[in-house]
């Protein structure tokens, strides 16, 4: 029997640890490791189903020369002399590279020295500039340098925990476990400011649903409360002139209030439960920094804590929280173009210093061009190379469309990814074949500085590469080998290690070096370790005072509805799926929650638009439009939209918010702001609606609305149109058909068998219902024949409904009918009875919400 490997998981920033267990071929068992400090045995819904997601299906298995495939010889020789030609005849601000907090540290260390280093440009960036940089950009105007200031262990301890902008419960379910386990056992009070009701908001204490972008009313409103008290102490600080004068002004309850649009006795509770309660964190996420304020959001929220002295001690502390699972090693590597490399500026010091450690042969000497001004460069023709690794830009990237000219017209893509066609790769000149998680070996930053390694149990597929070797190639190629000597990822660790120590003597908190001599074993056989346990505990800070800075930061006044555009657009994640769905698009289990894109809309505003729940609507914005299925939803403010940002060409015709937001950014950071995009929105009208349900894989059919939906043993297509459904045959395999219509109702009905096996149905209808979709999936390859287009099995059987718990499979119908039937009268004995809940807990707040909807009396009888 093969042992388990201990490794971290591949998505979020929480950074758990997981048991893999090898049990065939391209097979894996998943669990959580308990003994890793990050989450404690403890997965989410997308971490358990990471076996399911491991397969070959769709991977970059060669390198591929436009539509051809070629050697590695041929590409990497490709791409070397492109980009050296390129810098010859334009200069190394021609190129650029953009990567991901999908890559480990040691590809992020080997990229970001080549460019940096050896090319003598600062034009690299990472798309984890669209979730943290103003996180970022915040803790080094406070405290000099990019520390976050908290670790998980503060939760356990704390009183107080305020979320804000984070639906921590679906992004980051570890995380909420955690919390959730405090309240339960501490009685731990739980703030959520959000101006959606998230998930997460349905089971705090205080709610305060505050106007999109007025965050930093919010918190100076507090900050003035708090000095007003006399729980304000700025000895220790460094405070710019005038400070507390002008939070004297404008920020008194009934002022913030209204900034705010919250009720004010709700603000005063919110300020009466903060001053009362010294152990508190702030756990801020990316509705605090997807906006073009976000780093004076940030900042708001730490002068809050620097002068009432919440940090620094146990479950004291502000909190930014990661989205990716390496964010965090890219910004110590200097994956980011703002800064050099561990944790070193552009100051004439540190490029002499980096320089030196490097022997480079060409230093940047200024920051490079951060994502939004990169792509703007490309299309503007500044650029003229382009590397992108694992990431997909075509897709996530603000104002989308116009990053798709940009990619078109530019002379030269290079693609590095797992995947052979995403909306991105169509671009590429040239794609390199990346190994994929599960492959990798090397480490990743969680959110709180916990360094873990992901280690490898599968064999590389194809030709796959690792990206540290495939950068290492083309800069030995470019002429710099001595440079780049690397043969493992340990060589590349102990370099990252002795430079971020290199001349630090206490200069930076980043300072690795206890692990910068380890040989190869220790290497391989490293536990988990947080770089720095307790920041700030000391009091001392990394600025040259040595002491935390306040800022000064104003609420700038916020854009009214127009006209033509009277609401107004957010973006964020689902439960179950992870950026644009490469990955968890692979897994039935997780394609089940949300199976479509939904634009989220209050039934008052709907009902004014004539917007139908599960009708189809276009949003637009002047960037542009797509298609999303209506959901009505009383947790969205008035006049607000929320669209998930995960759909992408490959997955539906529909969906596409990244065509949807301005790329207006913060001038500090850099980030885009995602959450408040003018936007107008109109039901859209068609004849007809429809699904496919077809074992193989096949193209997707061509019409208005068309969704894949990944499901066991084949894919459903959730399908409207307009015009003559005919053209949907297309779609369907070879084989014996049997059909029935219904001309009244403009229904058909259609079943392809191949031996006397279903190979796909389809169903349409102008007028009529359609049938559940769960039993025709599960006949999928199985016997049949004409009885398959009624639609449902012989004799009464109740579908399980909508997937509410995605760990254990457990469906809306199914859960009903266990609570009226079993008489379950809390969410714990809907755990007990049918297992949901009991995994990563994210589906709680659903469940208790059902509970509330199903009649008492059937409940207690």
């Amino acid at each position: 029997m093969n042992e388990a490997v201990r490794t971290t998981c591949a998505y979020c920033g929480v950074g758990c640890g997981i048991r893999a267990t090898v049990t065939g071929e391209r097979a894996v068992r998943i669990e959580g490791d308990p003994e890793h400090p990050a989450n404690q045995g403890r997965l989410c819904s997308k971490g358990t189903h990471l076996g399911e997601t491991i397969g070959l299906e769709g991977r970059l298995l060669h390198p591929m020369i436009g539509e051809r495939r070629a050697s590695w010889d041929k590409a990497l020789d490709l791409v070397a002399r492109r980009f050296r030609q390129t810098i010859a005849e334009h200069g190394p601000d021609s190129v650029a590279f953009y990567v991901s907090g999908q890559l480990l540290t040691e590809d992020y260390y080997v990229a970001n020295k080549l460019m940096k280093g050896f090319i003598g440009s600062a034009n690299i960036d990472t798309n984890s500039r669209l979730c943290m940089s103003s996180a970022v950009a915040g803790h080094m105007r406070a405290f000099g340098e990019d520390v976050v200031a908290g670790s998980y262990a503060d939760l356990d301890v704390a009183d107080l925990i305020v979320l804000v902008g984070s639906n921590t419960a679906w992004c980051h379910p570890v995380v909420y476990q955690r919390i959730m386990a405090a309240r339960a056992e501490r009685g731990t009070k739980l703030v959520v400011i959000d101006p959606r009701r998230t998930e997460t908001a349905e089971e705090a204490d205080l709610h305060l649903a505050l106007r999109p972008g007025s965050d930093v009313a919010l918190f100076n409103g507090l900050l003035a409360h708090c000095r007003t008290e006399g729980l304000a102490d700025a000895a220790n600080l460094d405070v710019p002139a005038g400070f507390w004068e002008a939070l004297a002004e404008g920020h008194d309850l009934w002022t913030t209030a209204q900034t705010c649009d919250l009720a004010p006795a709700d603000l005063q509770r919110f300020y009466q439960m903060f001053a009362a309660t010294l152990r508190t964190v702030t756990l801020f996420s990316q509705g605090i920094n997807q906006s073009i304020r976000g780093t004076d959001q940030v900042n708001a929220i730490l002068n809050l804590h620097l002068a009432t002295g919440r940090i620094g001690s146990p479950g004291a502390a502000p909190f930014s929280i990661t989205g990716q699972p390496n964010a965090m090693g890219g910004r110590e590597v200097g994956g980011l173009a703002s800064t050099l490399a561990a944790h070193r500026g552009f100051d004439d010091q540190d490029v002499a210093d980096v320089g030196r450690f490097w022997a480079a042969e060409r230093m940047a000497t200024r920051p490079g061009l951060k994502a939004v001004d990169l792509f703007r460069a490309v299309g503007e023709g500044r650029i003229k190379a382009l590397w992108i690794m694992a990431t997909n830009p075509a897709v996530s990237m603000p104002d989308a469309g116009r990053v798709r000219e940009a990619l078109a017209a530019c002379p030269f893509v290079v693609v590095s990814d797992v995947i052979a066609e995403t909306d991105t790769s169509v671009y590429a000149h040239v794609r390199l074949p990346a190994a994929a998680w599960g492959e990798k070996d090397g480490t990743v930053t969680n959110s709180e500085r916990m360094i873990s390694r992901q280690r490898a149990f599968l064999p590389l597929p194809g030709e796959a590469r690792p990206d540290w070797w495939i950068v290492t190639q083309v800069a030995r190629r470019m002429g710099f080998r001595t440079a780049f000597p690397y043969d493992r990822p340990a060589e590349i660790w102990r370099e990252h290690a002795r430079l971020a120590a290199y001349r630090n003597n206490g200069a930076r908190m980043l300072d690795l070096a206890a692990k910068a001599a380890i040989g190869n074993h220790a290497y391989d056989s490293m536990a988990p370790f947080q770089w720095r346990a307790a920041p700030f505990a000391d009091g001392a800070y990394p600025t040259p005072s040595g002491r935390a800075r306040l800022i000064a930061v104003a609420q700038r006044s916020l854009e009214a509805p127009l006209r033509e555009w009277p609401m107004t657009l957010n973006t964020g994640r689902y439960r179950d799926h992870w950026h644009t769905m490469t990955r968890t698009g692979l897994s039935p289990r997780l394609s089940r929650h949300r199976e479509e894109p939904l634009v989220e809309i209050h039934p008052e505003d709907a009902a004014a638009l004539a917007l139908a729940d599960g009708a189809l609507a276009r949003v637009v914005t002047p960037q542009g439009a797509s298609v999303f299925r209506v959901a009505h939803h009383r947790g969205q403010r008035r006049g607000e939209l929320f669209t998930p940002i995960h759909w992408t060409d490959r997955q539906s015709s529909g969906g596409r918010t990244g065509l949807l937001p301005r790329d207006l950014a913060d001038p500090h950071s850099g980030q885009p702001g995602f959450k408040l995009s003018p936007a107008r929105i109109a039901p859209l009208v068609v004849d007809w609606r429809g699904f496919l349900i077809v074992q193989a894989e096949a193209p997707a059919p061509d019409c208005l609305w068309a969704t894949r939906v990944t499901v066991p043993g084949g894919a459903l297509y959730e399908l409207a149109g307009t015009g003559d459904a005919a053209g949907l045959d297309r779609g369907l395999p070879y084989g014996d058909r049997i059909e029935a219509s219904d001309p009244a109702r403009g229904t058909r009905r259609v079943a392809v068998l191949r031996e006397g096996r279903l190979a796909a149905v389809l169903f349409v209808t102008r007028a009529g219902e359609l049938p559940s979709r769960d039993w025709l999936i599960t006949q999928l390859n199985q016997p049949q024949g004409p009885q398959v287009l009624a639609g449902r099995a012989p004799g009464r059987r109740t579908d399980q409904g909508p997937v509410v718990c995605a760990c254990f499979d457990v469906g809306l119908h199914t859960i009903t009918a266990a609570i009226r039937d079993r008489r379950l009268a809390d969410v714990a004995a809907i755990g007990a009875a049918l297992g949901a809940g009991t995994n990563c807990g994210s589906c709680r707040p659903a469940l208790a919400r059902i509970l509330t909807d199903v009649p008492k009396e059937t409940v207690h009888g």
